[in-house]
């Protein structure tokens, strides 16, 4: 299906949930809103589109550096696959590599793609770091993501400000003062 013909039916959705809500989508303020949600969610969800692993290997770098690398508070933006609401906060990322490295803006790009999918916090930290692990081999891989849910906070339990923190990790970062070490780089 191309482009043109997603946002087409994308439209016609929009436009009838609309009618099914109670609203009027002639009404003036909402003539153009069918194509700006299809435009919209197209590009909340353009990560289906996008290989990560791809991305990572296409910046790697033969280099002899053992020492860990940390890339943190990498902004993200996801939707909630189970309310179709927005999720968003930081994902921070440690590896040690192994005799390879990778272009930093790379890893915010993974983060980027994964976030650019339907979503639960769990599943993006996992993935993210499956995904460095399979492309670069290091010794170890850590991801922390902290997120906010406007789905626990517009709806539901309606506690604001509540953060989520997930943690997955591999290597020798199941070493506990690796993983300190790492936390102590997040200060």
């Amino acid at each position: 299906m191309t482009t043109d013909e997603k946002n087409a039916e994308l439209q016609q959705l929009t436009e009838r949930l609309l009618q099914l809500i109670g609203e009027d989508p002639q009404r003036e303020g909402l003539v153009r809103t069918p194509l700006r949600v299809a435009r919209t969610l197209q590009q909340l969800t353009c990560g289906y589109d996008m290989d990560p692993i791809a991305v990572l290997r296409s910046a790697t770098f033969k280099e002899d550096y053992k020492q860990m690398i940390v890339v943190r508070d990498i902004e993200f933006y996801s939707l909630c696959e189970h309310h179709i609401l927005p999720f968003f906060g930081r994902v921070h990322v440690g590896y040690i590599p192994d005799g390879e490295i990778v272009g930093l803006s790379k890893i915010p790009r993974v983060v980027d793609i994964f976030a650019r999918r339907l979503q639960v916090q769990e599943h993006l930290t996992v993935q993210i770091r499956r995904c460095i692990q399979e492309a670069l081999h290091p010794r170890g891989v850590i991801v922390v993501v902290e997120a906010q849910h406007l789905c626990m906070q517009m709806r539901g339990v309606e506690k604001q400000g509540a953060q989520t923190r997930t943690i997955d990790f591999c290597g020798e970062f199941k070493d506990e003062q690796k993983r300190e070490e790492f936390f102590n780089l997040l200060k």
